[in-house]
């Protein structure tokens, strides 16, 4: 008896050991993905400050699509690149990707388009930088490392509102910095008291965009006391979450006259 039961506990040890040591591997690979994903954004973040004299053919691009020069050496790498989003005291100082034919594709890949976990933040489909009266959904991941739109979370605290009070997001395009007008929590759901709000992305009518910056200031956790006039264009950050199954964390900025 007393042998069976020492078998039965090796058993269980070893069963222990095996599943502690497959969870060490995947959390390894985890945090050394992260790893990889920084260095990847670093380099891009140094071309894109690159004070180098721009190619021949980067020239070419600026002159051919209209680009800020801060974005030839980018969009020379890869044309899907539809700006950069940086708020101050956060991770947050990414490529934005847009991809009208397939929304997700960025969703875990990376500028290179590999296979990566984390991903880049990403425009809806509908969106189109070159029409300024828009609103621009912007998706990104919520990631234990601290990657990608994880720090939007921060804007739940009406203290780091305060210090941070505007983000910047920058299309090939033109520059634009933004006001904050209001965050909340909301849900993809069929719920009726939820907010749709990635049924509005894009270019909105004046009635459309009323309505939306109305739901937005209501759920708001605080007011910021900031007024978004129509003819404006509007920033939407979303990331996942988990106050609630399917729970969506939501910032949304107003661009600055």
């Amino acid at each position: 008896m007393k042998r069976g039961k020492k078998i039965i506990l090796n058993v269980l040890l070893v069963c222990f050991s095996l599943i502690f040591l497959g969870s060490a591997f995947v959390l390894g690979r985890y945090f050394f993905q992260a790893h990889q994903t920084s260095s990847d954004i670093k380099a891009l973040q140094e071309m894109k400050e690159s004070t180098e004299e721009p190619s021949e053919e980067e020239k070419k691009i600026i002159k051919e699509h209209g680009l800020l020069k801060k974005f030839a050496k980018l969009y020379k790498k890869n044309s899907d690149i539809a700006g950069w989003i940086k708020i101050d005291g956060t991770e947050i100082d990414y490529p934005v990707m847009h991809t009208s034919d397939d929304e997700q594709f960025y969703i875990h890949r990376n500028f290179n388009k590999d296979d990566d976990s984390n991903g880049l933040p990403f425009l809806a489909g509908n969106c189109d930088i070159s029409i300024k009266n828009s609103n621009f959904l912007i998706y990104g991941h919520h990631m234990r490392s601290g990657l990608m739109f994880t720090g939007i979370m921060d804007y739940q605290d009406e203290s780091f509102y305060k210090k941070h009070p505007t983000f910047s997001f920058d299309t090939l395009y033109e520059n634009g910095e933004y006001k904050v007008l209001a965050a909340f929590f909301t849900e993809v759901s069929s719920n009726s008291g939820a907010f749709d709000f990635y049924n509005w992305s894009g270019e909105l009518d004046e009635e459309r965009f009323n309505k939306y910056v109305k739901e937005a200031e209501k759920r708001s956790l605080y007011k910021t006391g900031e007024k978004a006039k129509f003819g404006r264009s509007l920033v939407t950050l979303v990331t996942c979450s988990y106050h609630v199954n399917n729970g969506r964390f939501v910032v949304i900025g107003v661009k600055k006259d």
